[in-house]
């Protein structure tokens, strides 16, 4: 009975994360749509699409935010950005620990299970150190971005676009008020490509990295652990997504520094370090941040695809960032290599991943396979042919991975085309996983387990 009752909150908490997030959509998207919030009339579509694009921290847009929102409407914008960041589980126990409301047992389960914690203890805690955690890093980046733009706007404007990009960036927004070319006017300010791309990271690695990175340099200085153990003291999952995350960043900025090399329409009139630095804050922002310093409409195909793959895996669990996660791209690609030397079991960092661990990511991979394919299918059909079939696996790629990238694609599709974009944005903001088990209801653990005779079949 106890297994049963956990099963069955945490079918609960999957309707609260699925339930909350849509509310705050439709709530959003009413405010958005009130005059007050917009300089010229904008259709509630148009109003729902923003909202859903800034709750799942997207950033793909049918309007110019610059222009049709007043301060309201940005304000508006901002607060929607940062709890679709922060996640709708982390924002209610902000709100009760301000209202000084006690947690009761049963909310704090509902935490344990939303942030994959093995005990009770100290979630309460852990919570009030991701609000201070995210606090501190977007302050500062709001500082460094004032820097520049307080010279470029003016002192209160200045300030209030620092405030805004940093909370955007940290969240993996990639939703600007600078007009519609992004970062296209700072492709070779150092100081505003190095602020975002070290914002966009921090909120992707996931919060647990963070102070599981915080505690093990703790525990270095106060001379518990030799210095030269730093990695090895870290959690497996620390330790795969770092090196992930790395190799992932690594990758993608030679490629597309190779590839776009000699475009004149994206790198090619930079210099050699602007290319360099251009490339890294391209693969950078595929990992669900949206912001971009040269078109991308611009691209080569072949970077094209490549932006759309390191797009679809995405940054890492537990974080502001969608995708299907670095960790389970991870634990896939190990167990290919495990299958290809006649392993059994997947190994990394001397640990063995343990076997339901492979399950979920095996499924979740399917079904985001899934889902990417019916929305790209489902918008093909509805926009003519002339649009290009890799514009739209580059839309939709960037829709499902909550990245927010275009290649100028957005504001020319259809209405059904938009709706199936929100679809997958939301889809993709709470987790193919948290839907497909959402839909399949409570699981009944009374029903008897069976043992089939097995059989071999032919693979390959």
């Amino acid at each position: 009975m106890r297994q049963e009752g956990k099963k069955n909150l945490r079918w609960n908490t999957m309707k609260i994360l699925a339930v909350g997030f849509l509310g705050v959509i439709l709530i959003g998207a009413v405010l958005l749509w009130l005059p007050i919030c917009n300089e010229k009339p904008i259709s509630f579509l148009d109003a729902l699409f923003t909202s859903t694009t800034s709750v799942c921290v997207t950033g793909l847009i049918t309007i110019v935010p610059k222009y049709q929102f007043t301060i309201v409407g940005k304000v508006v914008l901002l607060l929607l950005i940062q709890i679709g960041g922060l996640g709708i589980v982390a924002c209610v126990a902000a709100f009760f620990m301000i209202m000084r409301r006690k947690i009761t047992l049963k909310e704090r389960i509902v935490i344990q299970e939303t942030y994959n914690m093995d005990s009770l203890g100290g979630l309460v805690g852990m919570v009030r150190r991701i609000l201070l955690g995210t606090l501190v890093v977007e302050g500062a980046g709001a500082v460094l971005y004032a820097i520049q733009f307080v010279p470029d706007f003016g002192l209160l404007k200045g300030v209030w676009y620092g405030v805004f990009h940093s909370v955007s960036a940290f969240c993996n927004a990639g939703i600007d008020i600078l007009g519609e070319d992004s970062l296209a006017k700072y492709v070779t300010n150092p100081l505003i490509n190095i602020t975002t791309m070290l914002l966009i990271t921090l909120g992707g690695i996931g919060f647990t990295v963070w102070y599981d990175v915080v505690d093990n340099g703790k525990r270095i200085r106060r001379h518990e652990v030799p210095r030269k153990w730093w990695f090895t003291r870290l959690r497996l999952h620390t330790k795969i997504v770092l090196v992930t995350s790395l190799v992932l960043f690594l990758l993608g900025t030679i490629l597309t520094f190779i590839l776009e090399y000699n475009n004149p329409d994206t790198i090619g009139n930079l210099s050699i370090g602007q290319k360099f630095m251009a490339s890294a804050f391209q693969s950078v922002t595929t990992r669900t941040a949206g912001f971009f310093t040269f078109p991308q409409a611009g691209m080569h195909e072949e970077t094209g695809f490549l932006s759309t793959i390191l797009m679809f895996i995405g940054a890492s669990p537990g974080g502001t960032a969608g995708g299907l996660k670095t960790t389970t791209f991870a634990m896939l690609f190990l167990a290919f290599l495990t299958m290809l030397r006649g392993g059994h079991d997947i190994e990394c960092f001397g640990r063995k991943i343990d076997e339901n661990n492979f399950r979920v990511g095996f499924v979740a991979i399917m079904l985001a396979l899934g889902v990417y394919i019916i929305g790209t299918t489902a918008i093909a059909v509805i926009e003519p042919d002339n649009i290009g079939f890799q514009r739209i696996m580059y839309e939709t790629a960037s829709a499902f991975a909550t990245v927010g990238l275009t290649a100028d694609l957005t504001t020319k599709l259809h209405t059904g085309s938009k709706i199936v974009l929100m679809i997958l944005m939301y889809i993709g903001r709470v987790g193919p996983m948290t839907i497909a088990l959402l839909f399949a209801g409570k699981v009944n653990l009374k029903e008897k387990l069976r043992t089939l005779p097995s059989e071999r079949i032919m693979i390959g």
